[in-house]
């Protein structure tokens, strides 16, 4: 009988331990120096990722016949914190995730000659008080904050200041001493970017204003119907009367964005249409959300990552690493660095790898990140949600994308389906509409090419997650023969790198790097090998090497 019982809870044990969920196994896998200058981004658009609860796929009457991918797909923030339980994000090596606007979007929708359209991808907002039901609820984004800290991975969700949702026959204008309808934008001058809507039919908040303004009557309404009018107001008069701003439409929306640093614990923010807005107000966002999520660390001792302050990037559109801290308006340079953001997206990297060769890229973003843009960060992308101009539009390089967005020296913002060749050529859609479909998960899971693919951009994504040097090192040139070889150093990290060698037989010398008898392991082909005479040689099918200290 002792011996059955013995057995039985052995079985159990092992079960439990078979069992155990990934998020507290991911949890110990990354102790290592954490770095916006160096992070991993996943974007993703929050509908359009995964579907982790089908009974929030429609509200507000949503029905209405739309053009192709241009309403709910029925992704949410449940699928998301599904994927990070399941290691997905780690496994690509993933620390930071940017998500796409999840407040509550215009009801109704458009069409602009692309058939009807609602605001899936989040960028129209009705109420920014409020997730919107397709995305999930407050439970939902506080899980997923709380699944994401406990795997090492932060959470950047989007700030839109500049404007409201489109006018629809369900969502009415905000008043005009909130936004103006008129004139729209000519983009040739400053104040005809920022002055002015971005389009036809997307009312501009009037950021400029100094002037008190009334909250709008159909906020009020939605307010009072929702049981939560009291709880509103009176959390305004308390912003209102911390900070002495004036009542100004700018002023409510940064009180409203910074609650989801103080209730959530999200640590950044990736801002939205920063150039079409005054310089001034995003220094004053700036401020909000560092009170705010001093606030939170306070309040939450138990939560806090590390000591790191909360991070802005911002998307000054066709802003180039080669611009430095100024962007050019033709009569007018701003810095949108000093005094609010941490970073700014990166336009030019697309190009640079297209028309330069690998070195000479690492070479000029190390340089420049070390002079012009010291102390400050830039976001590189190959793919987004609204580029129409990818660096592989017909994804017939996935390896050379992962090999210069992930070893380029900056941040790294891996679009999704990046690391999985998900198509951005989809019969049928208009625009942006076909950067945008819904996440390949089938090819990840029985596509054999895919899996290969996805293979290549998790090592090169675990070592870059792994050595903060990568993203933030100093980039040194070792050989540009036969292949490219290079180190990237910083004071407790260093790696040797190489792309485009011959598969074989491999000869890589590291003296300027490591000692003679030191061990070290290639991270790409999992072997060891032993430093001799300042050289390395070791045999690998694969044309890459990624070199770390045992």
């Amino acid at each position: 009988m002792k011996k059955t019982l013995y057995l039985l809870v052995l079985i159990i044990s092992l079960s439990c331990q078979k069992n155990t969920p990934k998020e507290n196994i991911a949890s110990h896998q990354h102790n290592n120096e954490f770095l916006w200058e160096a992070a991993n981004i996943y974007f993703l658009l929050t509908d359009r990722f995964n579907n982790g609860d089908p009974t929030n796929d429609m509200n507000f009457s949503r029905t209405e016949k739309t053009g192709k991918l241009r309403g709910f797909e029925g992704g949410d923030l449940k699928g998301i914190t599904q994927k990070i339980k399941e290691g997905y994000f780690t496994d690509l090596g993933i620390n930071a995730i940017w998500m796409s606007p999840i407040v509550e979007q215009i009801h109704g929708s458009t069409d602009e000659g692309t058939g009807n359209t609602y605001g899936f991808h989040g960028y129209w907002t009705k109420d920014w008080t409020k997730i919107d039901p397709n995305f999930g609820s407050t439970d939902d984004l506080k899980e997923l904050v709380e699944v994401a800290h406990k795997n090492n991975i932060r959470i950047l969700l989007d700030a839109v200041i500049n404007h409201t949702g489109p006018v629809t026959e369900q969502d009415p204008v905000w008043p005009e001493s909130w936004v103006r309808t008129a004139p729209q934008c000519k983009y040739n001058t400053y104040k005809n970017t920022v002055t002015c809507t971005l389009v036809e039919n997307l009312p501009d908040i009037r950021t400029d204003s100094n002037e008190d303004v009334e909250l709008p009557a159909h906020l009020i309404k939605k307010w009072k119907s929702e049981g939560r009018y009291d709880q509103e107001i009176s959390e305004l008069n308390a912003y209102f009367k911390r900070t002495g701003n004036p009542r100004a439409p700018r002023f409510y929306i940064m009180k409203w964005l910074t609650d989801y640093i103080t209730e959530f614990g999200i640590d950044g923010y990736r801002v939205d249409t920063v150039k079409h807005t005054e310089e001034y107000v995003w220094q004053e966002f700036k401020e909000d959300c560092d009170f705010a999520f001093k606030t939170f660390k306070k309040n939450n001792p138990t939560k806090v990552l590390d000591d790191k302050n909360f991070y802005l990037v911002g998307e000054v559109y066709n802003y180039a690493i080669s611009h430095g801290k100024a962007f050019d308006f033709g009569d007018k340079k701003v810095n949108y660095f000093d005094n609010a953001f941490n970073s700014l997206i990166n336009f030019e990297i697309k190009w640079n790898a297209k028309q330069m060769k690998a070195n000479s890229v690492f070479e000029m973003y190390d340089s420049l990140l070390n002079t012009n843009l010291k102390g400050y960060g830039i976001l590189n992308y190959m793919t987004s949600h609204d580029d129409g101009q990818p660096f592989d539009k017909e994804r017939a390089k996935p390896y050379q994308t992962a090999n210069m967005l992930l070893l380029t020296p900056g941040t790294s913002q891996v679009y999704y389906g990046d690391e999985s060749a998900r198509s951005l050529r989809i019969e049928g859609t208009i625009g942006d509409a076909t950067l945008r479909s819904k996440m390949n998960w089938n090819a990840i899971q029985s596509n054999e090419k895919t899996q290969k693919i996805v293979a290549h951009w998790k090592k090169l994504g675990q070592f870059r997650a792994n050595h903060p040097a990568v993203g933030a090192g100093r980039h040194h040139l070792i050989s540009n023969t036969n292949g490219l070889v290079f180190s990237r150093t910083r004071p407790l990290d260093k790696i040797v790198a190489g792309i485009n060698l011959p598969k074989g037989l491999k000869e890589i010398s590291v003296a300027s790097i490591f000692e003679n008898g030191q061990k070290l392991r290639d991270f790409y082909s999992k072997q060891m090998v032993e430093v001799k005479e300042g050289k390395v040689r070791f045999s690998s099918d694969f044309d890459i090497v990624l070199l770390e200290k045992k």
